[in-house]
């Protein structure tokens, strides 16, 4: 099958990091199966029999973020091994000391790891930031979640919920408002054979539903987080923790402010490459 590559760039005082989530969702929804990430932008694919000009643009024209101006090339790429191509140039295995791996099916095993994790990339894998995934993983692999209610908001592939489910933690409650990511993070529950994961398709409002949890951790982006804090601090019992990331360095002062304004406590923050993971208390 051909496949037609279309490079985004912007001009917009927002995140490219930001937009390229957005954007990847929307084209999602017309046919993109696959997405790279680059400083500049976005690139995206699609089958050519699935393309639409018409439909992009109609997309394109309907971009739900303001102040965003979006340009992009395109051209045909010729049949080829899809997950060689992934392998090659874009998704290689995310290593955490030897504590954890995350790899795709086609890669092989390594052994040696305590937490060996199956993630089948495909259309939403990077359109996320590794360093948040990274931060993150690394905050849960210094719990004890034995027994642990834990909620996974904004789940994406679900890694974080599969990884507290191999940690041994209780009831894990999975939550993403994308019915792509939904559907990808059942998948990869599956494959990790994890299946006793509750995953919802929703926001914030799904949260009071989901009952109380002894942790929660949320990677999602700064200004979700500062809408949503609110719901995350009614679903904690007390003294839970609260790991969050998808922001910047700068934006710590914003975070706490909003959690003070809450009830709860900034405890600490890890940093990769100015983004960041905190960690909160609830009293």
């Amino acid at each position: 099958m051909n496949y037609y590559e279309l490079t985004f760039t912007y001009d917009s005082p927002i995140e490219t990091s930001i937009i390229n989530d957005v954007l990847a969702a929307e084209l999602g929804e017309i046919g993109f199966e696959s997405f790279t990430e680059n400083e500049n932008g976005l690139s995206g694919y699609i089958s050519d029999q699935l393309y639409n000009v018409k439909s992009l643009q109609e997309k394109l024209a309907a971009f739900p973020l303001e102040n965003v101006e979006i340009h992009y090339t395109e051209s045909l790429v010729e049949s080829k091994d899809w997950n060689e191509e992934w392998e090659k140039n874009y998704f290689k295995p995310i290593r955490i000391g030897k504590d954890c791996i995350i790899r795709a099916s086609f890669h092989e095993h390594e052994p040696g790891y305590t937490y060996n994790i199956i993630i089948d990339p495909k259309m939403a894998f990077g359109t996320g930031n590794h360093e948040t995934t990274y931060l993150m993983i690394s905050e849960m692999l210094k719990l004890d979640l034995a027994g642990k209610e834990l909620l996974d908001m904004g789940c994406g592939t679900a890694v974080l919920a599969i990884l507290a489910r191999m940690k041994g933690a209780g009831r894990v409650v999975a939550i993403d408002i994308d019915e792509w990511a939904y559907n990808n993070a059942l998948e990869n529950i599956r494959l990790n054979n994890t299946d006793d994961i509750q995953v919802a398709l929703g926001g914030a409002e799904q949260i009071a539903s989901a009952g109380q949890f002894d942790i929660v951790f949320a990677n999602i982006n700064r200004n979700i987080l500062l809408n949503d804090i609110r719901h995350y601090n009614d679903c904690m019992k007390p003294g839970a923790l609260l790991f969050m990331s998808g922001f910047y360095v700068q934006d710590i002062p914003a975070i706490e402010e909003e959690c003070k304004r809450n009830g709860l406590t900034l405890l600490s923050h890890t940093e990769k490459n100015n983004w960041v993971a905190v960690k909160v208390q609830k009293p």
